[in-house]
């Protein structure tokens, strides 16, 4: 009895919720009346199919003689509206749903109100040129803008602390964007294909950058990651080819598969002591690098990591390495020496330097450790294995200061300026006064 009294009263309430939405159409625009708050949201053009011309928004509507104030815009309501030339949107709407003016190419501007909180819903409005986020809007929703490609200039204001997937990507005449540092998430393809773009700087409060996030960006020169990331994920910059610097910070233990893939004009690049591993493809075809550092703290470097990387002169491996897996520095032709810095031989895939054309290039390992390599595959297959006294690379105990002098990295940038030793500087190798320095 119990059970069939408890079917009943949930068959009553489904009843009455169902009942307590309204769809209506007022004045050209259809709602959906919800009866029991009395508010209103703007639905899709049921009968027409598509708005069109100059839309109104009220502030509130009136049916059966009770008023309705209109809180939200849904899902799709004005989508695919491409007649439709501008809208007027009442300061008592606080959200617009995904895909809410999809494809309305006609729209050139749009207002949004200070009430609205949450934002997704501009995709495929290629006629838009500028927009203005108001200070309530706290998140900009998965594609809110993405393929805008009329869209010039954006600004995000403070109030925002995420930006969802795809939100702009497509956004191919953006030349700039300023993301606020009340920002902590950047979502997976935020800013892909925005092929303007041409610098960003990423705030210090964000903590986590999505994969593919300003993928394809080829107009993009420079980036700023900052402190807090702890990881470079999936493809973030792949084919990004006009990247020519960029700094890892000392945040970063992972640089994810594919991360900075077909990053041609990529010269100079240095990987932070944080690093533990390189996953695949990492830098794969980054031509433009002429030589690496990868630091002690880099355990293993996965497939195809710099495969491809046909500018690299030299390439310096750091101590802690363990593992390098296949193809890892294939079709590096223009190699002439390999910095081993690993007592114990990397467990090596036999095809990790192949097209390298290694039996021309020169190995420089640690003393004590020559015979080691020499007795491994593919490492003995260099043109020479030679140790540390004949590699130029002195160590820092046998080398000393007479005066103040700048230290370098070995991609060329500038570490330390006018100092009388190499304290503070994390293991590795540099160059003083055009002497290599390896420090233990």
């Amino acid at each position: 009895m119990k059970n069939k009294l408890l079917t009943l009263l949930l068959t009553l309430m489904s009843m009455i919720a169902s009942a307590e939405t309204i769809g209506v159409g007022i004045d050209g625009i259809y709602y959906n009346l919800v009866t029991n708050v009395k508010t209103a949201e703007v639905i899709s053009n049921a009968n027409v199919g598509y708005y069109s011309g100059e839309i109104v928004i009220p502030q509130s509507v009136t049916y059966n003689g009770e008023e309705y104030i209109v809180t939200s815009i849904g899902d799709n309501a004005f989508s695919g509206s491409s007649d439709l030339i501008s809208i007027t949107i009442p300061n008592s709407v606080t959200s617009i749903g995904y895909g809410a003016f999809g494809d309305c190419i006609g729209l050139t501007s749009i207002t949004i109100p200070n009430s609205v909180i949450s934002l997704s819903g501009f995709s495929g409005c290629s006629g838009l040129t500028s927009v203005t986020i108001p200070n309530s809007v706290t998140s900009i929703g998965n594609i809110a803008f993405s393929n805008c490609s009329g869209l010039t200039s954006v600004t995000i204001p403070n109030s925002v602390t995420s930006i969802g997937e795809s939100a702009f990507s497509g956004c191919s005449s953006l030349t700039s964007v300023t993301i606020p540092n009340s920002v902590t998430t950047i979502g997976n393809n935020a800013f892909s294909n925005c092929s303007g773009l041409t610098s960003v700087t990423i705030p210090n409060s964000v903590t986590f950058i999505g994969d593919w996030t300003f993928s394809f960006c080829s107009g993009l020169t420079s980036v700023t990651i900052p402190n807090c990331v702890t990881s470079i994920g999936e493809s973030v910059f792949t084919d990004c080819g006009s990247l020519s610097s960029l700094t890892i910070p000392n945040s970063v233990t992972s640089i994810g598969f594919s991360a900075f893939y077909n990053c041609s004009s990529l010269t100079s690049l240095t990987i932070p002591n944080s690093v533990t591993s390189i996953d695949w493809y990492a830098f794969q075809n980054c031509s433009g690098l002429t030589s690496l550092t990868i630091p002690n703290s880099v355990t293993s470097i996965g497939r195809w990591a710099f495969m491809g990387c046909s500018g690299l002169i030299s390439i310096t491996i750091g101590s802690g390495v363990t593992s390098i897996e296949e193809k890892a520095f294939s079709k590096c032709s223009e190699l002439t020496d390999v910095y081993c810095m690993a007592e114990n031989v990397p467990q090596t895939y036999s095809d990790a330097f192949e097209g390298s054309n290694i039996e021309y290039v020169t190995l420089h390992v640690l003393k004590g450790c020559k015979d080691r390599y020499k007795a491994m595959v593919p490492w003995m297959y260099f043109k020479d294995i030679v140790e540390d006294e004949g590699t130029g690379i002195n160590d820092i105990k046998e080398f000393s200061f007479s005066e103040p002098f700048d230290v370098y990295d070995v991609s060329g940038r500038r570490v330390l300026n006018c100092v009388s030793s190499l304290n503070g500087l994390p293991q590795g190798l540099y160059i003083v006064n055009g002497k290599k320095l390896l420090k233990k």
